[in-house]
């Protein structure tokens, strides 16, 4: 699973319209969020510190919500924009995930457990679980 790591608003120009999954590195204001739903129209997360998700106003997580676009917290741990402007859930994760669920374990079990082995924050795990 990639996901497209945003460093700016002049960025959100460059977004493939194939781009499902989104982590904004700086604090979006509302039109950022607008602009970056139109330019993304298959999007399906977007995720980003929890200290900026605090600063988003009510209007746009409900138009999130009505769209369909999950809005997640975390960090994206150790990548390098200036390398690659994706960051890759393993698929080592992919398939932990995976056997798990097969296991039958609970989703809430799942997450914290995969959390613990990962770098990956709890909404971002349970994103994957539930798709």
């Amino acid at each position: 699973m990639k996901i497209r790591v945003v460093s700016s608003k002049e960025e959100i120009e460059t977004l493939k319209s194939s781009d499902e999954v989104i982590h904004l590195a700086f604090r979006p204001s509302n039109k950022d969020i607008f602009n970056l739903v139109m330019a993304c129209p298959n999007i399906k997360a977007i995720h980003i510190p929890s200290s900026y998700k605090k600063t988003l106003s009510e209007s746009v997580q409900m138009y999130l919500a009505m769209q369909n676009i999950a809005l997640l917290e975390g960090d994206v741990w150790g990548h390098r924009k200036d390398i690659n402007e994706y960051s890759e859930v393993s698929q080592h994760v992919l398939d932990r995930i995976d056997e798990l669920k097969a296991e039958k374990m609970s989703t809430d079990d799942i997450v914290a457990l995969v959390t613990k082995e990962t770098k990956l924050s709890e909404d971002f795990i349970r994103f994957i679980v539930e798709a």
